[in-house]
């Protein structure tokens, strides 16, 4: 089961290795490229330009070399599609993001109603399919133990899923910051579906983390693109599903507490403003306010890897 788990994620690596340089020389002779939002630290503006939507690339990636290992080990089952629909679904609405901010070159795209809309319909569609394969609804909760109640399950669900599309998508901020801390909890992920010898989650994972190791290349300080909300939303979607259909839902608080904490402070600043008047932190999302403390981009990106693999870490140590 390893062995072809890591054919897969030689593959996803390989595929965007080969095809991202293209993406940059594309984009930059169309002269496509990110609009940097006005009120991000003024540091940030050199940044405009730069070629975005790379994580079209990367999951495109991940999407064949998990189709074709699992077709190949005759394992091309509904918790594949279910995976895979959560990684591609969440990434075309990004997809659509990104699209409308380069055709009209601005930082705003979809609206937010049309985002959250459309981010909840691939919710429910994963839930349905769910349900069609006769999938276990059974949701853990403090002092009550596992309830099997599918409409409980359903809200979760779809609370789990829109909720960590957009908690990737916020940390996606710094040049490297979201790739690496997606590698950290994907990987994290791989381990367990090798103790629990479930194999759609280990080609799944797999397939991410190999294409994210060759973007990581393009998109480390001074980033050459960016993976754009194609990619971020594409991978909180699918870091939720995950976490959901291996029967932890609640490890993502731990394994993915860099993307609750940048989630929190953007909540904590908004509730702040709104009740008070004053900010708590310079800045949300909250690598931000790092860098407004003095902080650089490499600085803040490996105290928070640091942090997210303490987290996946302690997960391990003490549920593992």
């Amino acid at each position: 089961m390893l062995v072809f788990s890591i054919i897969a994620l030689v593959s996803s690596l390989v595929l965007t290795g080969i095809f991202l340089p293209w993406m940059i020389i594309l984009m930059r002779s169309h002269h496509e490229g990110q609009e940097i939002r006005d009120e991000g630290p003024k540091w940030h503006e050199k940044k405009s330009g730069t070629p975005t939507m790379g994580g079209i690339v990367f999951v495109l990636s991940a999407v064949v070399s998990t189709i074709w290992v699992a077709l190949w080990q005759g394992q091309m089952n509904k918790l594949v599609w279910i995976l895979l629909i959560s990684l591609l679904g969440y990434g075309i609405i990004g997809f659509l993001d990104d699209s409308i901010k380069l055709f009209y070159k601005r930082n705003l795209g979809l609206k937010a109603w049309q985002k959250f809309s459309l981010q909840i319909l691939i919710a429910i569609i994963i839930v349905l399919i769910a349900v069609n394969d006769q999938f276990k609804f059974g949701l853990y909760l403090p002092f009550m133990g596992v309830v099997n109640n599918f409409v409980l399950f359903t809200l979760f669900a779809i609370f789990w899923l829109v909720g960590f599309s957009n908690a990737v998508n916020l940390s996606d901020g710094l040049d490297g910051l979201a790739t690496g801390l997606a590698v950290i909890a994907y990987g994290t992920y791989a381990y367990l579906a090798v103790k629990q010898q479930n194999f759609a989650v280990l080609i799944f994972c797999m397939g991410i983390i190999g294409g994210l190791v060759s973007f990581f290349i393009f998109n480390h300080k001074p980033a050459k693109i960016f993976m754009g909300d194609v990619g971020s939303l594409a991978l909180g979607g699918g870091l939720a599903a995950v976490s959901i259909f291996l029967n932890r839902p609640w490890s993502l608080l731990l394994i993915g507490i860099v993307f609750v904490c940048e989630t929190a402070s953007v909540i904590l600043q908004v509730i702040s403003f709104q009740t008070t008047g004053k900010r708590i932190f310079k800045m949300t999302p909250i690598h931000h306010h790092f860098e407004m403390l003095g902080f650089s981009e490499w600085q803040v990106d490996f105290m928070f890897w640091f942090i997210g693999l303490l987290g996946s870490i302690l997960y391990l140590l003490i549920w593992g």
